[in-house]
């Protein structure tokens, strides 16, 4: 299968503009995910590969065969041998589960017998081929999830994208579609572009996801890259669930910085690449905090002692939410409080420092953890 390439893309619309120089690489079969808010600009990129939307400048590339190119070149949607899988399914109710399926390739004039093997081969990869003869209103959500992405493998696509396919169905089963999906794609080995605003679904689904933010990449790495080593305070926030606090930086030399978090008595020194003093807030995920229980582990400086405002049982952890100077701190732990108090400190390996958004571009990170 062909990789994706998109070189500079931006989209108006009216006094919007949805896509602001938008360039990414997507590599031969993986599962490239566009991760952000809604109307962070990724259903619009992602119709913009499909042909649905003319980009206003830019190109784009499947394969070695330009699809897009400002002023040259626009290949129309059925030229582009992109399979689609709407966020509704858009399946047609009047027809079969084989007759839906089969529809791209009746469209394309491919003999009858071809045309049932493969459509008998298709619904067997999505574990349909006993509910051919069905209808839609016949099938639960899941099933008409997967009707949908058949049809769109029905030709076999030289790009799979796919607009939020699970934001419909309840919550274990999305899940299932999720593993399911990325079993059937390793088996098929088609690249596929992943459209979705749910972190879970980014993190467990992708080979490597882009952030996006207001018609901008913010990042693109691994789901662990993206997770562990965000390159802005926006990715710490969006992605997961972190801890973000006001802290300044007193010095630092380009490998580590001394950091003033108020609410702690005694500054850290962390791994920083930026030499830069002065105010930034710092980020921690709620499973990096290190809880300190009575007789089991020795507080080091810098660790404090601080009421549990608030607490949640969620089967496989708790979570409790307290207070480090005037901020509100969430910390997750497998074991319960046995107090109403816990001690804990921030473990400086763990704690990102970002410096004011407007500097951003220059902005560095944790070289040093990696």
């Amino acid at each position: 299968m062909p990789d994706l390439h998109l070189n500079k893309i931006t989209k108006q619309f009216t006094q919007h503009t949805a896509l602001h120089d938008v360039s990414l690489t997507v590599e031969d079969g993986e599962i490239f995910t566009l991760l952000g808010p809604s109307g962070c600009g990724k259903s619009t990129t992602l119709w913009s590969i499909a042909g649905l939307h003319r980009p206003d400048s830019g190109s784009i590339a499947i394969g070695d065969r330009t699809v897009f190119d400002h002023g040259r070149v626009n290949v129309e949607p059925e030229h582009r041998n992109c399979g689609v899988v709407f966020q509704s399914y858009a399946i047609w109710p009047h027809l079969s589960v084989a007759q839906n399926v089969g529809y791209p390739l009746k469209l394309r004039k491919t003999p009858k017998a071809e045309r049932d093997r493969r459509v008998q081969e298709v619904l067997e990869l999505v574990e349909l081929s006993h509910h051919a003869r069905r209808y839609p209103h016949e099938l639960s959500g899941g099933q008409q999830q997967r009707v949908a992405l058949a049809r769109a493998l029905a030709h076999p696509p030289d790009i799979l994208l796919l607009d939020e396919p699970f934001s419909n169905l309840d919550a274990k089963l999305r899940d299932r579609s999720r593993q399911w999906l990325k079993t059937l794609q390793s088996q098929v080995g088609v690249t596929t572009v992943f459209v979705t605003h749910d972190q879970d679904e980014a993190l467990s689904v992708s080979d490597r996801v882009a952030v996006m933010d207001r018609g901008r990449i913010r990042q693109v790495g691994t789901p662990a890259e993206i997770y562990e080593h965000p390159a802005d305070l926006f990715v710490a926030d969006f992605v997961g669930t972190a801890n973000i606090m006001p802290a300044e930086v007193l010095r630092a030399d380009g490998t580590h910085a001394l950091v003033s978090i108020e609410g702690l008595g005694k500054p850290l020194i962390v791994p920083h690449t930026d030499r830069r003093p002065g105010p930034v807030r710092i980020s921690i995920r709620p499973e990096n905090l290190t809880i300190h229980r009575d007789g089991h582990t020795t507080p080091p400086p810098g660790a404090i002692t601080t009421k549990i405002d608030n607490q949640a049982y969620l089967g496989d952890h708790y979570r409790y939410t307290l207070r480090i100077g005037p901020t509100p701190v969430v910390v997750t732990t497998t074991q319960p409080a046995a107090a109403s108090e816990l001690t804990i400190s921030l473990p400086p390996e763990d704690i990102r420092i970002f410096h004011d958004e407007a500097n951003s571009n220059q902005e560095t990170h944790h070289a040093s953890v990696h």
